[in-house]
């Protein structure tokens, strides 16, 4: 059975190519270089996602709704621009999911959460650390580097935030020991 490839690799409108990493949209209040979508109306909890065929439905969605099911490959084809970042997504989300210790409260993991999506300092595509560069092509010029760093901080604090959501959906004393066991796991056999 081969690995869950994304839906919008066939979205229209295609998206802004930085290199060949995708720059969709996304439903975000955090600045960045992308146009931000829509929230559902009526306002869904921070631990759902809305319905695909909504206006408000994202590939940030995607990747938290496939991170558990794709974890678990270790082959991935590549089927269009989407799926790049639906990879960055999966590495990024297993990279949070380390730093959230099986005791710690709402308040510990947003603090390592947010300091690992805050920082600046992460490999683009063409970096020597950046896991896969068969696979993706390096910005243009200086200036792509600094939108593409700008929107894949936008994409990690989002994806952040609503990753939290969903590991404390039942309080903030605990969180999920269910999202807590994909932590070991390597998507691809990789990581950021």
């Amino acid at each position: 059975m081969p690995a869950y490839n994304s839906v919008f690799n066939a979205s229209e409108p295609a998206p802004r190519l930085v290199g060949n990493f995708p720059l969709f949209p996304i439903r975000t209040k955090i600045r960045g270089p992308v146009y931000p979508l829509p929230f559902p109306d009526p306002p869904l909890p921070a631990n759902e996602s809305p319905d695909p065929e909504s206006e408000s439905y994202d590939i940030l969605d995607e990747v938290l709704a496939l991170f558990r099911a794709n974890t678990f490959f270790r082959n991935f084809e590549i089927q269009g621009p989407a799926d790049r970042l639906l990879v960055y997504g999966i590495w990024f989300v297993s990279d949070c999911l380390t730093k959230i210790k099986p005791n710690a409260t709402l308040r510990d993991a947003t603090k390592e959460v947010t300091n690992l999506a805050l920082d600046l300092h992460f490999a683009l595509p063409g970096d020597p650390a950046w896991p896969l560069n068969q696979m993706y092509e390096p910005p243009r010029d200086r200036q792509d580097g600094e939108i593409l760093r700008q929107y894949m901080s936008q994409v990690r604090q989002e994806l952040a935030a609503r990753l939290l959501a969903r590991v404390y959906d039942e309080g903030d004393a605990k969180p999920s020991k269910w999202w807590l066991s994909f932590t070991k796991r390597k998507f691809m056999g990789k990581g950021l």
